[in-house]
């Protein structure tokens, strides 16, 4: 962690309200990344940013230790996104409709980019935090256990078994697609 940062932290946690937007922004497009990555619409990405931005600034004095800044706002958005998907009960899939939204709100992406995104998507949920906090943010496994607040041993099980499940999908999809 560069210390221009570290020292935007501190100030944050003291109650710096100009030094925690300038953090929030710092980090503003890999949190939204991480909520699109959640529930799979702009929309819904842009409310979990807004609600996990607020929930950082009431409670950044609750912030401990500086240098866990990321792993902690991570949890919040993770928090958040969770509550949006049993809000609605179910997993938005792909449909057309998505898929055409998709270019304007990530880039131009391929077939294969789209297949994982959707496979991710229909993981159970604590597989695809684990894969999504392991290959995204690359997050080691020690962190992983700490945000989702499980054993290790546990991150590397859903981790294991959330990888299968993709592995399953795309042999599925290889054979029958």
């Amino acid at each position: 962690m560069k210390e221009k940062e570290y020292k935007l932290i501190k100030k944050s946690i003291k109650g710096d309200k100009k030094a925690c937007e300038k953090l929030i922004k710092k980090h503003y497009e890999q949190i939204y990344r991480t909520a699109y990555l959640y529930v799979h619409n702009k929309e819904d990405a842009l409310d979990i940013v807004q609600e996990a931005t607020y929930q950082a600034l009431i409670s950044i004095h609750t912030l401990k230790h500086p240098e866990y800044f990321m792993t902690w706002f991570t949890k919040i958005v993770i928090r958040c996104s969770g509550q949006v998907l049993s809000k609605r009960k179910n997993i938005v899939s792909l449909t057309d409709g998505i898929l055409l939204k998709l270019d304007s709100d990530i880039g131009v992406i391929n077939d294969d980019s789209l297949y994982l995104i959707d496979a991710i998507g229909k993981l159970k949920e604590n597989y695809r935090t684990v894969i999504v906090l392991f290959y995204y943010y690359d997050y080691s496994i020690k962190k992983i256990g700490q945000i989702m607040e499980v054993p290790e041993g546990t991150v590397k099980t859903y981790l294991s078994r959330g990888k299968s499940a993709l592995k399953k999908d795309f042999e599925k999809e290889r054979n029958y697609g």
